[in-house]
């Protein structure tokens, strides 16, 4: 198993990619530290990865706040020895808006959540993953950030922003054996899209597959990328299969977009 004896602290698990990330993480041998803001999501997710608890732990976790993102980095450490690899799939995706019509606010929400958050949660990794000889930072970006399809501008450029800071943290940390990537999603087939589809079905009075063949249609491939394709890649990421690949923006799209 290719992340047996590591410990990996996934941010951001709710009902889609996150939990896609804690459970195959958990099945290829992690130690997995669960997070979110949602209590009641943390320990029903956690229960359904190992009822003994034995190999998870969780602790509500707001990005916003550095002391609960620190004892969240603290936690790892404490109950498995060790912090191996952070998984940052938390993020703030539903603001919408154009260019000129979308709420500055909104451009400052998405950057405090989505980059002040992540550095923070980086940051708090650090002198854990120092201690023991390197680890592996994942990042979750968006196509969105290079392929505007829909109003949300500000959600974009704070995915953006992200894949800058990527670089820059690849750079600093690779002496310390610290590995910094980024995995991109398109749609991806779980709660969320799911939801989506259903509701603009609903709209047009069409049946759910029309939406879906309209999606697919944008991929060479010729099916939607699922949660678990995604989650595939992150885990890749954080073993040592990875050790020689930082600064790394990989999309997993069903070749919708080739950079």
């Amino acid at each position: 198993m290719i992340l047996e004896g590591k410990t990996v602290v996934v941010m951001g698990v709710g009902g889609g990619l996150g939990r896609e990330v804690a459970e195959k993480a958990a099945r290829d041998g992690a130690n997995v530290v669960l997070a979110a803001r949602t209590e009641a999501q943390l320990e029903a997710v956690a229960k359904s990865i190992d009822p003994s608890g034995a190999r998870v732990a969780w602790q509500p976790t707001d990005l916003g706040n550095q002391e609960q993102v620190s004892a969240l980095a603290d936690l790892a450490e404490a109950r498995f020895g060790r912090l191996d690899a952070l998984v940052q799939v938390a993020a703030l995706a539903s603001l919408h808006g154009t260019f000129e019509d979308s709420a500055l606010d909104d451009w400052e929400r998405a950057y405090r959540v989505n980059v002040a958050g992540t550095v923070r949660a980086a940051r708090a990794a650090l002198p854990h993953m120092r201690r023991n000889g390197g680890g592996s930072i994942v990042l979750v970006g968006s196509l969105a950030a290079s392929l505007p399809t829909t109003a949300q501008v500000a959600y974009a450029a704070s995915k953006g922003a992200l894949r800058s800071a990527m670089y820059y943290m690849a750079r600093e940390l690779g002496p310390d054996k610290i590995r910094v990537n980024t995995v991109v999603p398109t749609w991806m087939w779980g709660p969320p899209v799911e939801a989506f589809v259903a509701g603009q079905a609903r709209a047009r009075g069409v049946d759910e597959t029309v939406l879906i063949d309209e999606i697919a249609s944008q991929m060479p491939l010729g099916e939607i990328p699922e949660d678990g394709d995604v989650a595939e890649a992150i885990v890749f990421f954080c073993s040592d299969r990875a050790r020689m690949i930082t600064g790394q923006y990989l999309h997993v799209n069903g070749g919708q977009s080739m950079p």
